[in-house]
C-alpha cells in the first residue's frame, strides 16, 4: 500500500537521517573489506512470529538511497497478516548494497509492523461493537505520520495529526481561561474557537466528571473525550448523551489496555483512543534470509 505524499516525504527524509547515523560520512566499513563489489547475491525478508505488515515503502525507500541497482520485489503487500515463515519481499542486486542497507530496512519494517499488529489485537478486541480504535498524538518524534500509516494498516484510525489540523480542549486550556465556573469555562472555550475558526476543523472536549460532560454537550462540539472514566460512568455519559445531544460524538480515554478496551467498547461510546499504539508497540520479528544462488 503507497504512502501519502506526506507520508513519503516523512519517510525519505528519515531514511535519510537514518543512513546517515549508521554510515557517519565512511560507509559499511566491513561490507566495504570483506565483500567484493562485483558479487551479486539475493535476499529475503521473512517475517519469524506472526503480525501485521507495515513499512514496505520505507524499506523500498533504504534500498533505493543505498543503491539504485537493488531490485526490491514485495511479496505481500502492507496490512497483510503475516504467520511465522511468511516472506515479505526480496532484494537482489550488489551484496554489499543490500548488507549496507539491511538493518535500517529492518528497523522500519520491524517497528511499523510492531505498531500494526498491536492495532490489530486491539480492533480485534472491540469486533462486534460500535466503537473505532484510534491513536494519539504520543508518537516517535519525527515518526508521526509512518506511525499513523502504519495503525491503519492494522485496523485502526487516526486521531488529529497534530495541533494544527483539529482542536482539543483539555483541562489545562479551561484552567488558563482563570474563570471558576465549570460550565462557563467550557462554553467561553468552545465560543472561542468557533469564533476563531468557524466550523473549519473538528471541536473536541476534554472532560473527566459528568458535570463537566453536561457543561460539553451544551456547549455543542463535535466530540467530547471522557478521560479516566469507569464503565458504570461511561454508560452513563452515553445515556445522556443520547438524551441531550445525539449528534456528539464520545470518546473514550485513559486506562485502555487489551484487557479493559472491550469493557470500555461495550458502554456504547463511539470512539476508543490508546496511546499504547504507538508508545508502546513491541518491534515485529522480521529477519533477512540470504538466499543461494
Amino acid at each position: 500500500m503507497p504512502f501519502t505524499p506526506p507520508e513519503a516525504a516523512a519517510c525519505e527524509r528519515l531514511v535519510q537521517l537514518a543512513l546517515d547515523e549508521d554510515l557517519g560520512g565512511f560507509g559499511d566499513l566491513t561490507s566495504l573489506a570483506v565483500i567484493p563489489p562485483e558479487l551479486v547475491g539475493e535476499a529475503a525478508f521473512v517475517a519469524r512470529s506472526p503480525g501485521v505488515l507495515a513499512g514496505l515503502p520505507a524499506a523500498r525507500a533504504v534500498f533505493a538511497m543505498v543503491d539504485p541497482a537493488v531490485a526490491f520485489e514485495e511479496r505481500l503487500s502492507d496490512g497483510a497478516r503475516l504467520g511465522a515463515g511468511d516472506t515479505v519481499a526480496v532484494v537482489r542486486g550488489p551484496m554489499r548494497s543490500i548488507l549496507t542497507a539491511e538493518r535500517t530496512a529492518l528497523n522500519f519494517l520491524q517497528r511499523l509492523s510492531g505498531v500494526a499488529s498491536l492495532t490489530a489485537r486491539y480492533v480485534e478486541q472491540v469486533a462486534g461493537h460500535k466503537a473505532v480504535v484510534l491513536d494519539t498524538r504520543k508518537t516517535t518524534p519525527g515518526w508521526r505520520l509512518l506511525e499513523k500509516y502504519a495503525v491503519r494498516q492494522g485496523g485502526g484510525q487516526n486521531h488529529r495529526m497534530g495541533l494544527f489540523d483539529g482542536v482539543l480542549i483539555k483541562d489545562n486550556h479551561l484552567a488558563g481561561l482563570e474563570i471558576a465556573d465549570c460550565k462557563l469555562q467550557i462554553e467561553e472555550a468552545v465560543r472561542r474557537v468557533r469564533e476563531n475558526h468557524g466550523r473549519a476543523v473538528p471541536v473536541e472536549v476534554e472532560v473527566d466528571t459528568l458535570e463537566q460532560l453536561d457543561a460539553a454537550l451544551a456547549a455543542g462540539p463535535d466530540v467530547v473525550l471522557l478521560d479516566n472514566m469507569p464503565p458504570d460512568v461511561l454508560r452513563e455519559a452515553v445515556r445522556r448523551r443520547d438524551a441531550e445531544a445525539p449528534g456528539v460524538q464520545l470518546e473514550a480515554s485513559g486506562g485502555v489496555n487489551l484487557s479493559t478496551i472491550r469493557t470500555i467498547a461495550e458502554t456504547g461510546v463511539d470512539r476508543i483512543s490508546v496511546g499504547a499504539l504507538t508508545h508502546s508497540a513491541t518491534a515485529l520479528d522480521i529477519g533477512l534470509d540470504y538466499l543461494r544462488r
